[in-house]
């Protein structure tokens, strides 16, 4: 009883961190819902932004492949060997969520270092890039947390709980609170990373206009593109435990 007020606690929490704002924002009213305006116009463009590039790349392929060609099968190098060392034998299937999550962060965290969208005024609030935005990143959490619930069973059916009951039953509330913090950590991780960098470059631009910004924001997009590669990886790593044999 203790173990399942504790998992309903932490549903609890995770459920309220969509309700933590930074600054004001700008909503929505679709009858009775209310739509997170900023994040919704921020994700489109971010969207925007890889169908545009990837309808590009598609129509222009060439036999020898161009510079950009190049650039996004590395890319894609990467996200297969992500899985694979992650998954296993069976990454397959899971290639493009995993790269979607990836990509998407990617260009998202780099989206507030390079894009100006300050310019875009709103009534309430500013437009930023979609991870600096708590709603987001729970989303994509309780996404990939999702993806390794459905991954398990699919491939084990109900025998896939037994997990929690291994190698001893004495483990079966700590495994079962490690799935509930799995999706804080992954969520936490990634907004307070994001946050943190566009708060110091927005701090230093303001202190030191001409000079200083200028590393910290090749900093920020390098440490940008690495939370991106830790969100994939670590959601890669989830799905092939629970299809992994041995758990």
């Amino acid at each position: 009883m203790n173990v399942l007020l504790c998992s309903i606690n932490n549903l609890k929490e995770l459920y309220d961190l969509a309700g933590v704002e930074v600054g004001q924002n700008f909503y929505w009213q679709i009858g009775t819902l209310q739509v997170h305006g900023q994040v919704l116009i921020a994700s489109w463009v971010i969207i925007g932004i890889l169908l545009s590039s990837a309808i590009i790349v598609v129509r222009n392929q060439q036999i020898i492949p161009t510079r950009d060609q190049n650039f996004f099968e590395s890319v894609l190098e990467l996200i297969r060997d992500v899985s694979q060392t992650q998954i296993g034998e069976d990454y397959g299937p899971w290639v493009p969520f995993i790269g979607t999550l990836f990509l998407f962060i990617f260009v998202s965290n780099w989206s507030g270092i390079l894009l100006p969208w300050k310019i875009v005024k709103l009534p309430h609030g500013e437009l930023a890039a979609p991870t600096n935005d708590i709603n987001t990143t729970v989303a994509l959490a309780l996404l990939t947390s999702a993806a390794y619930f459905y991954a398990g069973l699919s491939k084990k059916g109900i025998g896939y709980f037994s997990k929690y009951i291994k190698p001893t039953p004495i483990l079966l509330p700590i495994n079962i609170i490690e799935d509930f913090t799995k999706p804080l950590s992954l969520s936490f991780r990634l907004f307070g990373n994001v946050l943190a960098d566009d708060l110091v470059v927005v701090v230093l631009v303001s202190l030191v206009p001409s000079v200083v910004p200028i590393p910290v924001m090749l900093l920020g997009l390098f440490t940008s593109g690495i939370q991106a590669l830790i969100f994939a990886t670590l959601a890669a790593s989830y799905i092939g435990e629970s299809v992994d044999d041995y758990h």
